[in-house]
């Protein structure tokens, strides 16, 4: 039972290696709803960002554990599930390479504009100017620059190599003791672009606020590709408006979709995708591979990629 396969396979591809391992059903969406109904007779649940309380998890009675086909898994009351005996096994590595690279086209946006100069060739202004060439906000040239990392995982790793053939300066803050790690003030006070790639945990949330803005160098670039609720959105705007942070870049906000009204939308030198960094094809095929992987696991007792073990 697949509750929101939409977003993971819109069409594109196959799901041939989970119909292999049995009777399964696929919703493209799933509201909350609906989410008792759908999973009553489930023996696997695979979602992606359809949530599963502990209350939807107890109703299930003939449940065997449930995968999400994501690394990050807090759509699932992961200790809930434990409690009930219930495995949930995420996809700890799939788009590892497509969001390093979904961060470098934020960032190179960001500093050589080539969107927006290209969308005003095309409005007419190249063939209608006065001279050869033209740019409306400075061209930053990244080697030499400071790149600095807040969460040094696989994707992070990838992040610094980019950044390393881009001829910049990595600093990196990890979690785990390592003599390379700086300091978080000292990453940002020393970088000129700040990429997060650390998870989502309460010591975390909202970890760049105002303060933590305020630290950066006048100009520098932010960019998150990770939880939108790493920011204070609220801050970022600020920071933004006032002219201290050069831009940002963002593939993910703390509500998604966002509302209307949010106030990133609307401020100056701030781009933001629709949460599909890590949403190429050859992800996705992956992340159903992976996902299928952990199906099969689970209905031979043995399952893979548990996260809420012990």
């Amino acid at each position: 039972m697949l509750l929101d396969g939409y977003t993971s396979n819109p069409g594109d591809l196959d799901w041939e290696p989970l119909e292999r391992l049995g009777d399964l059903t696929v919703y493209e969406r799933t509201a909350a709803d609906q989410v008792l109904e759908r999973i009553a007779a489930a023996d696997v649940v695979l979602t992606n960002k359809t949530r599963l309380d502990a209350a939807s998890l107890a109703s299930a009675s003939g449940l065997r554990g449930v995968v999400v086909l994501a690394t990050g898994f807090d759509v699932v009351d992961a200790a809930a599930a434990r409690r009930l005996g219930l495995p949930v096994c995420n996809v700890p590595e799939y788009g590892t390479q497509s969001v390093a690279q979904a961060v470098f086209a934020l960032v190179l946006e960001l500093t050589n504009h080539t969107g927006s100069l290209a969308s005003s060739v095309r409005q007419g202004r190249w063939s209608a100017g006065p001279d050869f060439c033209y740019w409306d906000q400075p061209l930053i040239e990244l080697a030499g620059l400071t790149f600095g990392i807040v969460g040094m995982g696989r994707i992070g790793a990838a992040v610094a190599r980019i950044a390393e053939a881009f001829g910049m300066r990595v600093l990196s803050l990890r979690r785990s003791p390592d003599p390379t790690s700086v300091p978080l003030d000292q990453l940002l006070r020393q970088s000129d672009v700040v990429s997060l790639h650390c998870p989502l945990r309460p010591e975390t949330q909202g970890l760049i606020d105002a303060a933590h803005l305020g630290r950066m160098k006048p100009g520098a670039l932010l960019i998150n590709t990770g939880r939108g609720a790493l920011i204070n959105e609220v801050d970022l705007a600020a920071a933004l408006a006032s002219g201290h942070l050069g831009g940002a870049g963002l593939d993910v906000l703390s509500l998604e979709p966002p509302r209307a009204d949010h106030p990133l939308l609307s401020a100056p030198n701030c781009l933001i995708t629709p949460h599909v960094a890590w949403a190429t094809q050859a992800a996705r095929r992956r992340l159903i591979a992976v996902s299928a992987g952990n199906v099969a696991a689970l209905l031979a007792g043995r399952p893979l990629h548990v996260v809420n073990a012990g």
